[in-house]
C-alpha cells in the first residue's frame, strides 16, 4: 500500500469515527425515527467504498467478479450475475426463459406464468413485458404466502412457469411447489429479494428454483446502495442471463478482455459475414444492467456480516412477537410450517371487527415516529397499471383484498435496538388498550 493511499484510508477511519460520535445521541422516544428498514453501514463499509474509488474502479470488474463468486458459494448456486437492481434481476430471470437458445422449452408470447396477487410489482412486470400472461393466486393471512394447492389449481394448458417471492422473508411452500414444477415441466423462479438466509426444510431459499433473484437495495439483508443478482446452477441459463445483462452480446469476454476463446474473428452467426468481430455479435435482445465495482466493494464488506444481520432480524422479530402476543384485534405474523425465516419485516393485520381502523393505527404509530409500510401493492389486480393488462385469476383473492385494506408492516432490521423494539410494543399496547 502506498503511503498516500494508507494516509487517505487512515483519515477515512478517523472521519467515520467522528461521524459516529456526532450521530450517537441515544434513543429518544417519540423523537428518534424508528425506520421499518434501512442499511446498517460501518467503518469497513466506508473504507471499502473509498478504496474502490481510489482505484477508480468505476465499472464492473474485479470486485464484481469476486462478489459473484462469493455470493454464489454462500447461496449454494454455481453461478451468480450481479445486476443494477433486484427489479432488473427479475427482468433478466423471466426474459432468460424466452431465449431461443432454450428451443422448445422457451416461453413465447401468450404463455402463462403463475404468481401471487399480493406482491411487489417488479415480480410481475417482467411477465407482462415479455408478452406473457400472469396468473394470479391468493395467499394465506399470517404467513402472507400462497400454497402448493393454490398453485396446482392454477396450472393450465398454457402454464409454462412460476415466479413467487418469499413474503417478508417468510418462505412459501417452495419444496412442494418445486415438485409441482418438475411434474408439470414448468420453470420456477424464486424471488428471494426479501429472504436471504431463510430456510425451508433446512435448505436455503434461493436454492430450489431454476433461477433465483436477490436485491441489494438499502432495505434488504445486504446492501450495495442499489444492486441485485441472478443466481442459478443451470449453466445454460446462466449464459443466457449473462448475455441479456451485457447488451445481448454473444461474446463472454469481460469488457476490456479480448479473444478469450481464441476465435474472436472466426465466428459466423445470423446473416453476418464470416469472421465478424464476436465482441459485437448479438444473440439476444439485451440491455446493459451491470452494477459497478464500487457497489460490489460495498457488497463484499457487507457479506462478511450477513450472519450477524440475519441473527439480528430474527431476534428483533421474536421480541416483537413475544411482546405483542396478548394484544387483541391484531393478527400477528407466523412462519410457514417447516421454515426458519430470515425476516424482512413484521406484518400486522387489523381485524375487520376491531374498534379502530388500520389507518387510525398507522397514523398513531407514525405520530410516534414509528415507521410503517404497506404490504407492498396489496392486491395488484386493483392497481391502475394492471386493470387493463392481460391476466387470469384462479380462485378468490379475498385475502389479498384483506391485505390491501387491513395490513401493514413494521421493521425488524438490524439497526433497531431492544429499546426501540420495546417502545414499539408499548406504543401498540397503549393504542389498542385505549380503544378497548
Amino acid at each position: 500500500m502506498s503511503d498516500h493511499r494508507a494516509l487517505v484510508l487512515d483519515e477515512v477511519r478517523k472521519y467515520h469515527q467522528e461521524q459516529e460520535q456526532r450521530a450517537d445521541r441515544g434513543f429518544e422516544p417519540g423523537v428518534t425515527e424508528i425506520w421499518p428498514s434501512g442499511a446498517v453501514l460501518d467503518e469497513e463499509d466506508r473504507l471499502a467504498l473509498v478504496e474502490a474509488a481510489l482505484e477508480m474502479r468505476i465499472a464492473a470488474g474485479r470486485s464484481s467478479r469476486k462478489f459473484e463468486s462469493a455470493f454464489a458459494r454462500r447461496l449454494g448456486r454455481r453461478k451468480a450475475h450481479l445486476t443494477n437492481s433486484g427489479s432488473s434481476a427479475n427482468l433478466l430471470a423471466v426474459s432468460a426463459l424466452t431465449s431461443p437458445h432454450l428451443e422448445d422449452r422457451r416461453l413465447r408470447p401468450g404463455d402463462e406464468v403463475i404468481t401471487v396477487a399480493a406482491g411487489f410489482p417488479t415480480t410481475v412486470n417482467p411477465i407482462l413485458q415479455n408478452g406473457l400472461v400472469p396468473v394470479f393466486v391468493d395467499v394465506d393471512l399470517g404467513t402472507y404466502n400462497t400454497t402448493a394447492d393454490r398453485v396446482a389449481a392454477a396450472i393450465g394448458p398454457k402454464t409454462r412457469a412460476i415466479i413467487i417471492a418469499h413474503a417478508l422473508g417468510n418462505p412459501f411452500e417452495v419444496a412442494e411447489i418445486t415438485q409441482l414444477a418438475e411434474e408439470h415441466e414448468l420453470f420456477l423462479i424464486e424471488d428471494n429479494c426479501d429472504a436471504v438466509g431463510s430456510l425451508y426444510d433446512g435448505k436455503l431459499t434461493g436454492t430450489f428454483g431454476d433461477l433465483t433473484t436477490v436485491s441489494f437495495y438499502p432495505a434488504h439483508h445486504l446492501t450495495m446502495g442499489e444492486g441485485g443478482c441472478v443466481l442459478t446452477s443451470n449453466l445454460a441459463l446462466a449464459r443466457i442471463v449473462e448475455s441479456l445483462r451485457d447488451w445481448g452480446r454473444d461474446c463472454w469476454c469481460e469488457p476490456g478482455e479480448n479473444d478469450k476463446c481464441l476465435k474472436r474473428f472466426q465466428y459466423q452467426m445470423g446473416t453476418l459475414p464470416a469472421g465478424y468481430d464476436h465482441k459485437y455479435i448479438f444473440s439476444h435482445v439485451g440491455y446493459n444492467l451491470k452494477a459497478t465495482d464500487i457497489q460490489a466493494a460495498l457488497g463484499l464488506s457487507q457479506l462478511t456480516r450477513l450472519d450477524d444481520f440475519i441473527d439480528a432480524r430474527k431476534r428483533n422479530w421474536r421480541r416483537l412477537h413475544d411482546g405483542l402476543a396478548s394484544v387483541p384485534h391484531l393478527l400477528l405474523p407466523s412462519a410457514t410450517p417447516r421454515s426458519d425465516p430470515s425476516w424482512f419485516g413484521f406484518a400486522l393485520t387489523v381485524d375487520v371487527e376491531a374498534p379502530f381502523t388500520r389507518a387510525e393505527f398507522v397514523d398513531f404509530l407514525e405520530g410516534r415516529r414509528i415507521g410503517t409500510r404497506r404490504l407492498f401493492a396489496g392486491n395488484l389486480t386493483r392497481h391502475p397499471a394492471y386493470i387493463d393488462q392481460p391476466h387470469r385469476v384462479v380462485g378468490s383473492l379475498v385475502n389479498s383484498d384483506v391485505i390491501t385494506d387491513q395490513t401493514f408492516w413494521i421493521g425488524v432490521y438490524p439497526g433497531l435496538t431492544d429499546e426501540m423494539i420495546d417502545y414499539v410494543v408499548d406504543s401498540v399496547k397503549e393504542f389498542v388498550g385505549a380503544r378497548g
